[in-house]
C-alpha cells in the first residue's frame, strides 16, 4: 500500500472517529434523560411562583448549542421551568445577585451565586429550591453546564 494511501486511510478514519465521538457526547444527555415534567405538572409546581422570566436565546454567549428558550418561575421552594434547553450534559441551576450573559462574567460571580440543583431534561424541568434559600436574594437564575464551563441561558427575575 502506498503511503499517500494510507495517509488518507488514517486521516478519513481519525476524521469519521471525532465525528462519532463528538456526535456521542451531543447525543449521550439526550438518550439518558429522564422523562420531562408535563405542561400540567410543571404550572402545578409554578402555582406559588414568586417571580417570572424569560430564557432567550439571543443572549450573548449563548450560540447554537448553547441556549435556552421558554419561562422560568421562581419560588421559595421550586423554579420550574416550561420551554425548551440545547441538550448537554451536567446541566447546574443557580441564582445570583447580578444578571450574568458570558462565562467570563459567570466565573467572576460564581462565588456570590448559590447552586439551586441538577437540570436533567431538556423539555420542561422541575428543581426543588433547598432548604435555606431565600431566592429573593438574589436577582437572576442561570443555566450553566459545569462539566464544559459553558454558559447556556440566564434570565432576570427582579
Amino acid at each position: 500500500m502506498k503511503k499517500t494511501t494510507l495517509g488518507i486511510l488514517v486521516a478519513t478514519h481519525l476524521a469519521v472517529g471525532a465525528f462519532g465521538f463528538g456526535a456521542g457526547i451531543y447525543a449521550l444527555p439526550i438518550l439518558i434523560a429522564p422523562p420531562a415534567p408535563s405542561e400540567a405538572e410543571v404550572k402545578t409546581a409554578s402555582s406559588q411562583a414568586l417571580y417570572k422570566a424569560t430564557f432567550r436565546k439571543d443572549l450573548q454567549d449563548s450560540d447554537t448549542f448553547h441556549w435556552g428558550e421558554g419561562t422560568v418561575s421562581i419560588g421559595e421552594q421550586v423554579v420550574t421551568f416550561m420551554g425548551e434547553l440545547a441538550p448537554g450534559p451536567d446541566y447546574k441551576l443557580y441564582l445570583s445577585p447580578e444578571f450574568v450573559e458570558t462565562e467570563s462574567d459567570f466565573n467572576r460571580l460564581k462565588h456570590s451565586m448559590v447552586r439551586i440543583g441538577d437540570i436533567k431534561t431538556f423539555d420542561n424541568f422541575v428543581v426543588d429550591v433547598p432548604e435555606g434559600i431565600n431566592t429573593s436574594a438574589y436577582n437572576s437564575v442561570i443555566v450553566w453546564c459545569e462539566t464544559f464551563g459553558e454558559f447556556i441561558t440566564s434570565a432576570k427575575y427582579k
